[in-house]
């Protein structure tokens, strides 16, 4: 599988994900130029882009997506909440709403909701998996859950939200309710609390963990690094920022050990999924 961060932050955030000829992008948060600028900085076509997964309504992850699936005529899978909140008018035969916990595929790859807290209508993270790599993408993350705690577990890839320095936070000129609304259960993960999660929940599968969603007031990248090197041992750690996509990774390189194919319809159900309020 190849995959990499396009755009992550607090002003737009746009993954790709692919095994072979079947690729996805989750959220579409960046405008659609520079979509597609990032993308052939990686030799990445966007006509192969076969589905786009929306994690909630929020700017930041869909500023781009009317234009972009309008202009490659992408199918487009998220919640009726999210598309509801979203006040986007999408093509009908574009649009597929799902469930928060549904589990849908795109050719070789199984794509499975992850219900989570984060002050959105219906919001979910992602899984994706191919049967042998799994791939975790949690961002927007209002607190811990047994839902995060299980895709962490069964990683081998995590892109991880490590959206803010509680010094930073404390310390910087937003006013107190967007500081509450950051850390009080349903906005972002601090860079501590993304630590502690990554310590006690991650499984021995896990081989490259990513950092992403940063603020730009509020975290550095410098931070982020300082505070997850210690702790990675064998474990690659990169992290995901506003300015520059990522490099394209490869799981054939970064995880040549991984051989024990999983079967992602077992995982889903077997975690109880819980539904937040």
């Amino acid at each position: 599988m190849k995959y990499c961060a396009l755009a992550s932050g607090s002003n737009g955030n746009c993954y790709y994900i692919a095994d072979a000829e079947d690729a996805i992008l989750i959220d579409v948060g960046i405008n659609a130029k520079h979509v597609e600028l990032r993308m052939a900085n990686l030799g990445i076509v966007p006509s192969t882009i076969k589905a786009i997964f929306i994690t909630h309504e929020h700017t930041d992850h869909i500023r781009g997506l009317a234009v972009f699936c309008r202009r490659y005529q992408i199918p487009v899978y998220m919640t009726a909440g999210s598309y509801r909140g979203s006040r986007l008018q999408l093509p009908e035969n574009l649009l597929h709403i799902i469930r928060r916990d549904e589990e849908i595929e795109v050719g070789s790859l199984t794509i499975c909701g992850i219900p989570k807290y984060h002050d959105a209508q219906e919001p979910c993270s992602f899984w994706v998996s191919n049967g042998e790599i799994n791939i975790g993408v949690l961002t927007d993350i209002g607190r811990i859950c047994d839902n995060v705690k299980h895709v962490i577990r069964q990683a081998d890839v995590l892109l991880l939200e490590a959206n803010y320095d509680e010094g930073l936070l404390d310390t910087g000129s937003y006013p107190f309710f967007l500081k509450n609304r950051i850390r009080n259960g349903w906005g972002h993960l601090s860079n501590h609390i993304a630590l502690e999660t990554v310590l006690e929940y991650r499984g021995p599968r896990l081989r490259h963990l990513i950092l992403g969603h940063l603020s730009g007031q509020n975290n550095k990248v410098e931070l982020v690094r300082q505070t997850f090197a210690p702790h990675c041992g064998k474990i690659k750690l990169s992290v995901a920022t506003r300015y520059q996509e990522t490099e394209l990774f490869d799981s054939q390189i970064l995880l040549p050990q991984l051989t024990t194919k999983i079967v992602v319809r077992q995982i889903a159900y077997q975690a109880s999924f819980v539904f937040p309020e």
